[in-house]
C-alpha cells in the first residue's frame, strides 16, 4: 500500500507519496522516477517520503513553502521525530540513492554525499500536518508497470524530438546547400551563349561602326 498526499501550496498541485511500511518502502526505492525527490529524518527511523516534481524543476530549487510540507510530513511520519523539537530532514534526488545486498530492508545510501540537503524543522506544525492528512488517499499500485510505462513514455517523446531535430537539420542542409549552388551560379547567365553573342562585335552590321563616325 502506498499513501498520497497533495500540495496545494503550489500551481499545479503537487503530489507526494509515501510507503506504508518497510517492505514498501524497498519497492519505492527499485521503482522510483527521476524526477523524485527522497525525504527521510535524518538519524530517526522515519517513513520514506517522496515528492515527484513537475517536468520544468529541480531538485535543488523546491519552492520553500513545498519543501516545508514535505518536511512537515517526514517528522510527521517518524515515531520518535514526531515526539522531538529541532529535528533535521534529509533530501536528495531518487537517482542518488543507493542500494546494495549488505543493507537492511528499507536502508540506503547516497551515491554523492553532495547532493544530500538539510532542512531543520523547528517543531511540528499541526495546520500542516492536518491540511496534508485530509488529503490522503490509500493506493495499491504496481510500481514496476508505473515506471515501465513512464519509461516507454519517455523514450517515444525522446524519439518524437530526435526525428523533430532530424527534420529540421535536413531542412537547414538544404537551404544551405540551395544557396551555396545560388551563390557558384550566379553569373552563369553572364556567360550563356546568347549574353556572349549580345555582348560581341562580330555579328553586329555596318550600322554598328557607322554610329561612332
Amino acid at each position: 500500500m502506498v499513501y498520497y498526499f497533495t500540495s496545494n501550496t503550489v500551481t499545479p498541485s503537487a503530489f507526494i507519496y509515501v510507503g506504508k511500511d518497510k517492505v514498501e518502502n524497498e519497492e519505492l526505492i527499485k521503482y522510483g522516477w527521476e524526477e523524485d525527490v527522497w525525504f527521510h529524518a535524518d538519524n530517526l527511523s522515519s517513513a520514506h517520503i517522496y515528492l515527484r516534481l513537475q517536468e520544468d524543476q529541480t531538485w535543488d530549487n523546491i519552492p520553500e513553502e513545498l519543501l516545508t510540507d514535505c518536511a512537515q510530513l517526514t517528522k510527521a511520519n517518524s515515531i520518535e521525530g514526531n515526539k522531538k523539537d529541532n529535528v533535521v530532514v534529509i533530501y536528495t534526488p531518487w537517482s542518488n540513492l543507493k542500494k546494495d545486498g549488505s543493507m537492511a530492508v528499507g536502508q540506503v545510501g547516497f551515491k554523492d554525499q553532495k547532493k544530500v540537503k538539510r532542512i531543520h524543522v523547528v517543531q511540528r506544525e499541526n495546520p500542516i500536518v492536518n491540511r496534508l492528512n485530509k488529503t490522503r488517499v490509500e493506493k495499491f499500485p504496481d510500481l514496476r508497470q508505473e515506471r515501465e510505462d513512464r519509461q516507454k513514455e519517455l523514450r517515444l517523446r525522446d524519439r518524437a524530438a530526435q526525428q523533430t531535430r532530424q527534420k529540421e537539420e535536413a531542412r537547414v542542409a538544404k537551404e544551405r546547400k540551395q544557396k551555396a549552388w545560388q551563390r557558384d551560379h550566379a553569373y552563369d547567365d553572364l556567360f550563356s551563349e546568347d549574353a556572349v553573342a549580345a555582348s560581341s562585335n562580330q555579328d553586329r552590321g555596318t550600322d554598328y561602326e557607322e554610329d561612332f563616325m
